[in-house]
């Protein structure tokens, strides 16, 4: 019985005994093992930030139009007796396209022609009369008015039978015909259009932000469909005032290589650079880290990291413009930016251009 107590009265100082040597030994492991290795330095790349010329680059929307164009119409109503409409052929400007039948007007104007010639020999007579004293003054005055009315009639007959022919109000290309000779027609008939194509416009709208870098003058390239030239248009007029529905501005040019293959009315897609600034900086897209409140890049400087704010502009498909925050000649980093704390110490492993 006291071996058996002897036995359990041991074992819990064996434990004690092996957990005291265990603790020991660990303690010389640590003791011997030194300080902790220090992390390595991590390995990125850099790009050195220059100038160079910068642009914002857009792709307008436009239209081909005619130097001049309008529908022909008559003044007054009537049946053609003439048309002389020669579809797509160029007429000079003043050449007679239609008449419409003035044989009516033409006879008021020979009766008229007859009056005045009576009147006028009325006032020979009168005149002769007044210096014998046989007629009054009043009544050598009367017949000369007599003679003036006829006149100012003659001339309105006149004016009504130039009414009745139908001239080219510019030279030009004319386009379809929509009537025949001998069709009865009014002032909102259209006999035709005529079109000055030797002269052509661009009409483009520009937005907004891009409003204060065009100027009367400035040339503007642009493309049409099917068309793999590239043509160049000079700015000729700006619309007063923005359109309020879009917020554009309306631009008129006019076409200066014209080769005669554009038509009016068709597609044209302007292609210019505005905000053009020759010492404008460029980063790769990629050396931006994005924040809740603007945009910061890593700085590498005397082999540390500092991140500092940037206000970007305009962007391309690789690159983007730093309005502020950085210099010429500044190294930024482009590689490993998550992994990345201020002032921690880098090594740059390559530099791009």
């Amino acid at each position: 019985m006291k071996s058996i107590k002897l036995f359990y009265t041991s074992v819990p100082i064996l434990f004690i005994l092996t957990a005291l040597a265990i603790s020991c030994s660990n303690s010389d492991k640590k003791s011997n093992a030194g300080p902790p290795p220090k992390p390595p330095t991590p390995k990125v790349e850099g790009f050195i930030v220059k100038t160079m010329m910068v642009s914002d680059k857009a792709e307008l929307p436009g239209s081909i139009m005619a130097n001049e164009t309008t529908e022909i119409h008559s003044e007054v109503s009537g049946r053609l007796v003439y048309l002389n409409i020669n579809e797509g052929k160029t007429v000079g400007k003043g050449a007679l396209l239609a008449k419409i039948y003035d044989g009516d007007l033409q006879a008021q104007l020979k009766k008229l022609n007859v009056q005045v010639a009576v009147a006028e020999q009325t006032v020979k007579r009168m005149g002769e009369l007044l210096k014998i004293g046989g007629v009054s003054q009043q009544e050598y005055d009367l017949s000369v008015l007599q003679v003036n009315t006829i006149r100012a009639d003659m001339d309105i007959v006149r004016t009504n039978i130039s009414r009745t022919e139908i001239r080219a109000p510019f030279s030009g290309s004319l386009g379809l015909k929509n009537i025949s000779s001998g069709a009865y027609i009014t002032p909102a008939t259209t006999i035709t259009t005529i079109r000055q194509n030797s002269q052509l416009k661009l009409d483009f709208t520009l937005p907004e932000k891009f409003t204060s870098s065009i100027k009367t003058g400035q040339m503007v390239d642009f493309m049409v469909e099917g068309n793999p030239k590239r043509y160049t248009a000079r700015v000729m007029a700006t619309e007063s005032g923005l359109e309020e529905n879009t917020r554009s501005l309306n631009i008129r040019c006019i076409v200066t290589n014209n080769d005669g293959k554009l038509l009016p009315g068709v597609f044209a897609k302007v292609m210019s650079d505005f905000n053009e600034d020759p010492n404008g900086l460029m980063i790769p897209s990629q050396a931006i880290l994005p924040q809740a409140r603007g945009k910061k890049v890593i700085l590498y400087r005397g082999g540390m990291t500092r991140f500092v704010d940037i206000t970007t502009g305009i962007r391309d498909s690789a690159l983007v413009q730093v309005v502020s925050g950085l210099n010429a000649g500044d190294t930024i980093i482009t590689t490993g930016l998550m992994s990345l704390k201020p002032d921690i110490k880098v090594e740059i492993t390559k530099i791009n251009q």
